[in-house]
């Protein structure tokens, strides 16, 4: 039987996987897809502790989560496209040379 125990171990492993690509990666796009995993770790242990505990308190920050990483997303890819017009390259590297 899944426990709350395996959610919250693969929310931690979805988390720290999304965390280290953040560290790792200079690719932007990357990046942005690898703090994705990390707020969708988030959404399964509010989930999780959601179903646990027997309210609906988890899945409304979970969906308040999902409004942020989809305004993140917008405005991320807003800055990548900028970045990559104006230098041609994605590369994490790059973005200081946005200060021109």
């Amino acid at each position: 039987m899944i426990t709350l125990h395996h959610y919250l171990i693969l929310a931690g492993f979805l988390f720290a996987l999304g965390f280290v690509g953040v560290i790792l990666r200079r690719n932007l796009l990357v990046v942005l897809m690898c703090i994705e995993l990390m707020l969708n770790g988030v959404n399964l242990s509010f989930a999780a502790f959601a179903r646990f505990l027997g309210n609906l308190d988890g899945q409304v920050a979970s969906f308040f989560v999902i409004v942020l990483a989809a305004a993140e997303a917008a405005i991320g890819l807003a800055i990548v496209i900028l970045l990559f017009r104006r230098k041609g390259s994605v590369q994490a590297t790059d973005f200081n040379l946005l200060k021109d």
